[in-house]
């Protein structure tokens, strides 16, 4: 295989395509930030997306049937459904824009393909590239080729087997899986790779929730969340730390409207005030007793969430959790005898954990000094928080990708865990840890085995089941499968779902180790990025949506899906596929297979795809908790069980473990920022549905980055200046021009930027300690002025345009 200039991305020798979205900047404006989530803006917002992709009777259709009992699982998050009824209108906006983008009218057919090159593809905007509707057929870009054109099927399939043939060892190969797979295509496709004879599947864990199952499972014993909804019901406090609900899983707000009217009190820690931290205007009229009651709901002010806003300085929040427990071990110290009840459920702590005493005496030799400086917050802010927590009895705690994307964010999840064990909020009602999961099944794909590392537990059922040997051998990972083809280690990528170019940290980075791959295969149901900076030769499969009927040689079929809570749902999509050339990705998985394996195989792949109850019972005999799952599913969602919910802890001790980590110091130079990634309002994970993030005041743009105004100040730079933002890591630099400074309410030396926009400022290398996900979340930068000057007002109360 030729090797390429470094510093070129592309498709083969022939294309060279830009691997960053356009520096666009024109026409974006800045106002001041909404207070409130929600609202008639949720509703007018839906509606116009819905009706302009889907029209009337097609909106009707699907929305009424998303997390409804008899219909389809939302694409987007994965905040679980009540247990028991419904309302009709059981969706957010987020997930109005994911049906409505995947319902869509438009498609894109050979035709587009021909009109359009790779390069020139690459030179429009990923709103743009998301605006063209469905992917209709199978296309290939063969090598030296400009443009994709269509490829049957079985050609598709030939082409897939013949590079995979060709290589040294399974190893050379990385099967990659995104969160909107269902269980029974991430089944069928780890067992398609472990019988070709590899463990090379790396997913989008490994991006965003990997750090939190490390550190629960070590902590706990289990890397999933412990509560239900039904908890939130009984929780006097709940703890938001590290976690945007308004933008990023809307639907979380309604059960957090209805735990404060339960008498629950809520504490927001995060560095940016997030409008979905604050207030919330249900924007559902079934949420309300009456008429009367809708429409003040609606327009008014809505209900105040958040009782108390901590401000915590970017990765402060090691800091910020010891202040807390030390404020709540005085207390404890300080009215010994003096309470009817204990702070500290020191009940819980003797039969139930390990490691309190070091626990307890890493609180003690931590000062208040190192406290404030490492967190960013005054100490009487954090003690009036400590003091609300330490009078709860039923403490739930809610996290996301605020936490888990830092060098030390395994230790930040365990020191969060801590906090929980101290209180013995594990295994009790209304309490216990939330990690919130960012998209619909990607803890279901783990469920199913879709993991670099799986256990010998695992391998061995799957062994038995199937009468083969599965590989021993631990695989690469999202970052480690990065390098590996950067460095030609692996040669063939092949993707059931996602836009691994723009997830992926180090865009040109990760850009140079695609073009550097044999073939690389992505099954989509949208065109995206990663489609056009590719290996050698590439292949875009389309598959069918949630939306869609799924008939197979044994009639209609239907999926299932894990959400947050553990709980395991069918999905039956209502409408006709978008095309005839369409087809499921439990077929795509066992053609592939039978393709690739021929002969050497143990299963009846033809069997599997015509019947998805056959996997079903393969899956009931090789995933623990998934026993009778056919006739279970047929009754309904249920939940898997969860041992830490029961006080039943598998880790090395027997017990929960009390795991103490320092606090983080990050050396900044002068001029030195740390920046986190964040979403806009109107994206979910890579897919941009509009220019807009209204809840931060933000219109018509993305190239924005969010600054202290005394920071802007101190710099020397003005309101609506275009600065170019350079990454610091080791010896390395990166840079992204162009970007628009606004001032916001961010702690000092803090910054934020949109992804995938700044994932290019992530360095490949820069990754949390034992989860290996990259940091996003923490990365050095500094600001110069860009070459070209554009100016946009972006006062408080005013609006600009840049010209």
């Amino acid at each position: 295989m030729n090797e390429k200039d470094p510093n070129q991305t592309g498709c083969g020798d022939v294309i060279e395509a830009r691997a960053q979205p356009p520096e666009e900047t024109a026409g974006t404006t800045v106002s001041p930030r909404a207070k409130s989530a929600a609202g008639l803006p949720s509703i007018l917002r839906t509606m116009d997306v819905s009706l302009k992709e889907m029209g009337v009777g097609r909106s009707l259709k699907t929305l009424l049937q998303v997390n409804q009992k008899d219909g389809f699982d939302c694409q987007s998050c994965a905040w679980p459904n009540p247990d028991g009824d419904r309302h009709r209108a059981e969706f957010c906006e987020s997930g109005a824009k994911a049906v409505a983008h995947e319902a869509t009218r438009k498609l894109i057919t050979p035709e587009f393909f021909r009109q359009w090159s790779v390069s020139q593809l690459a030179e429009q905007s990923d709103h743009w590239l998301e605006q063209r509707g469905r992917l209709s057929h199978p296309v290939v870009l063969q090598r030296g080729a400009t443009h994709y054109e269509p490829i049957t099927w079985d050609g598709a399939f030939a082409l897939i087997a013949e590079e995979l043939s060709q290589l040294d060892s399974p190893d050379e190969a990385a099967f990659y899986t995104s969160g909107r797979t269902s269980n029974e295509a991430a089944f069928l496709y780890q067992l398609f790779a472990r019988q070709f004879g590899t463990n090379n599947l790396p997913d989008c864990s490994n991006m965003c929730h990997e750090s939190s199952g490390v550190a629960m499972r070590e902590s706990i014993g289990v890397g999933k969340t412990t509560v239900t909804l039904e908890d939130f019901e009984l929780a006097d406090l709940i703890l938001i730390i590290g976690q945007n609900p308004g933008t990023n899983h809307p639907r979380m707000l309604t059960t957090l409207e209805r735990a404060k009217m339960n008498g629950a009190r809520i504490i927001s820690i995060n560095p940016l005030p997030e409008a979905g931290l604050m207030r919330f205007r249900n924007p559902n009229p079934q949420e309300y007793k009456s008429a009367l009651q809708f429409l003040p709901g609606l327009l008014g002010k809505g209900t105040e969430l958040s009782d108390l806003f901590l401000p915590v300085r970017i990765n402060g929040d090691i800091a910020a959790l010891k202040g807390l427990m030390k404020t709540m071990l005085e207390d404890e110290e300080r009215n010994s005898g003096l309470r009817v009840e204990e702070i500290l459920d020191y009940r819980f702590i003797r039969t139930c954990t390990a490691g309190f005493d070091e626990f307890k005496a890493d609180l003690k030799a931590t000062t208040w000094g190192e406290i404030e400086e490492g967190s960013g917050l005054k100490r009487d802010l954090i003690q009036q928080a400590g003091l609300m927590i330490a009078g709860a009895k039923r403490l739930i705690c809610c996290w996301a990708m605020g936490l888990t994307q830092h060098r030390n964010a395994v230790g930040t999840i365990q020191t969060l865990m801590n906090l929980m064990l101290a209180g013995g909020h594990v295994g009790r009602p209304g309490a216990g840890p939330c990690c919130v999961r960012g998209h619909s099944n990607v803890q279901g794909d783990r469920t199913m085995g879709i993991w670099e590392k799986p256990s010998d537990a695992f391998l061995g059922a799957l062994g038995r089941e199937f009468n083969f040997n599965p590989p021993r051998r631990h695989g690469c990972n999202t970052v480690e499968a990065i390098r590996a083809m950067h460095e030609g280690r692996v040669k063939v990528f092949f993707a059931l779902g996602g836009n691994f170019l723009s997830a992926a940290p180090d865009t040109e980075y990760t850009a140079q180790a695609l073009s550097r791959c044999r073939l690389t295969a992505h099954v989509s149901t949208k065109l995206n990025r990663a489609h056009l900076i590719c290996g050698e030769q590439a292949l875009i499969l389309p598959t069918l949506g949630r939306t869609e009927k799924d008939v197979q040689a044994s009639g209609e079929q239907f999926v299932t899906v894990e959400d947050s809570m553990c709980v395991v749902s069918p999905s039956r999509g209502p409408l006709e596929p978008a095309s005839e050339h369409l087809l499921s990705e439990p077929a795509i998985v066992a053609r592939l297979a039978r393709a690739v394996l021929g002969e050497r195989a143990s299963v009846d792949w033809q069997s599997l795809a015509a019947d998805y109850d056959r996997i079903r019972d393969h899956i009931s005999r090789v995933v623990p908790g998934f026993e009778n799952f056919n006739e279970r599913i047929r009754r309904g969602a249920f939940y898997l069980p969860n041992a830490a919910r029961e006080r039943e802890f598998n880790t090395p001790t027997g017990r929960a473990n009390f795991i103490v980590h320092p606090i983080p110091r990050h050396h900044l130079e002068p001029g030195q920022f740390l920046m986190m990634t964040i979403r806009s309002h109107d994206q979910f994970n890579t897919t941009i549905y509009g220019l807009d993030d209204r809840y931060r005041g933000i219109r018509r743009g993305r190239r924005v980055i969010f600054l202290n105004r005394e920071d802007v100040k101190e710099a020397g730079l003005q309101a609506g200046q275009l600065v170019d933002l350079t990454s610091h890591f080791e010896d390395e630099q990166r840079t992204a021009r162009h970007f628009i400074v606004v001032p916001y309410d961010i702690p000092r030396r803090c910054a934020a930027t949109y992804f995938p926009e700044a994932n290019v400022l992530v360095p490949v290398g820069s990754v949390a300690e034992k989860s290996n996900t990259p940091t996003s979340k923490s990365v050095v930068i500094s600001l110069t002025p860009s070459d070209f000057q554009g100016m946009i007002k972006a006062q408080s109360g005013t609006k600009g345009v840049l010209p």
